[in-house]
């Protein structure tokens, strides 16, 4: 058995049944692991044959802990195995997929993971749907923004034990963050011009969308405190982008504007030339005019919410406790 799969789920419903099907009839061995759903997700895995792991409830539920935990079921019963499929119960596999990443990790062993093209399912259903599929653009080849790293991949089974899998106390950005680890420890992660999976993100409120965007924040707080100090000075940037435009200009506005006689609000026009800076960005890189606006507006009102994701990450740090947060 040289590829394991592990699926990891939290209430999908038929989502998780459409990932299923697309892995379960690859040849390959399959693990299930449910954080704690309350609807049919574990008795539906069962009865298409598969073998389930349900998480222990008492401890914290993460996307990290139950791909870890997946890895080490595969690693007991199928020692010999050489690559790991991660995939989320909202995404589906390409067909070929595994074929052509297995291909890719034979020719290249110093590359640690491989990933390919992630498309959304249903992207013109809402604006936020819409926003994922924006998001998930990257350029194939070498990884150097870890961002693009996410939770769907195929993974080198001797680099992921050697590295200890994922930080089970990194509740998001636990992908991204890996990815820093095996750079650091000299492997590479490539990305291939192959179709990878098709992702439901199925949000259809806004705050569906900000609660994603304040764990977005707090992805960018814990990356940036694990190995923001190392070569890679992971997220420092994105920290200090984030602290400017999510928690400091808007306070500095705050405070000022009394004393100013309200003349700090001009201030805020700031966000009017960061706004206009990213649509002509993301334009002149292929996003139609339609796609860059909206882009470009929800990235900026993204900052305030990853203002709160930063602020929450340095509560929970003092706090020494991480808890899930979710969005669906």
């Amino acid at each position: 058995m040289k590829l394991g799969i592990v699926v990891i789920g939290r209430n999908e419903g038929e989502r998780l049944r459409g990932c299923l099907k697309s892995v379960s009839s690859s040849g390959s061995a399959v693990i299930y692991v449910d954080s704690g759903s309350t609807d049919s997700s574990v008795l539906m895995a069962r009865n298409m044959g598969l073998n389930v792991i349900e998480l222990d409830r008492s401890s914290p539920f993460s996307a990290a802990r139950a791909r870890n935990e997946g890895f080490e079921y595969l690693l007991r019963h199928f020692p010999e195995i050489r690559y790991v499929q991660f995939i989320d119960g909202d995404c589906t596999l390409a067909p070929g997929w595994l074929a052509a990443a297995e291909a890719a990790l034979d020719c290249s062993t110093e590359c640690a993971a491989m990933i390919g093209h992630l498309q959304e399912r249903n992207p013109d259903a809402t604006p936020y749907n819409r926003l994922c599929a924006l998001e998930w653009k990257s350029v194939p080849g070498v990884l150097t923004d870890f961002g693009a790293l996410g939770g769907i991949s195929m993974i080198r089974a001797s680099v992921f034990q050697q590295l200890g899998g994922f930080n089970q106390e990194v509740i998001a950005g636990e992908d991204s963050e890996l990815g820093v680890r095996m750079t650091l420890a000299g492997y590479k992660v490539i990305k291939i011009d192959h179709a990878m999976a098709a992702h439901d993100a199925d949000m259809h409120r806004f705050m569906q969308w900000w609660k994603r965007a304040v764990r977005g924040g707090h992805a960018i707080g814990q990356r940036a405190h694990l190995n923001g100090n190392s070569a890679v000075r992971d997220c420092i940037k994105e920290r200090k982008s984030t602290w400017f435009w999510g928690v400091g200009l808007p306070l500095l506005t705050a405070i000022s504007a009394i004393p100013s006689n309200s003349l700090s609000l001009l201030l805020l026009g700031g966000y009017l030339v960061l706004g206009v800076r990213i649509f002509h960005y993301r334009h002149s890189h292929g996003d139609s005019v339609a796609d860059a606006l909206l882009y470009s507006q929800f990235t900026v009102l993204g900052k305030f919410a990853g203002g709160v994701g930063l602020i929450k990450f340095y509560l929970n740090m003092m706090l020494k406790r991480y808890h899930l947060i979710e969005y669906k």
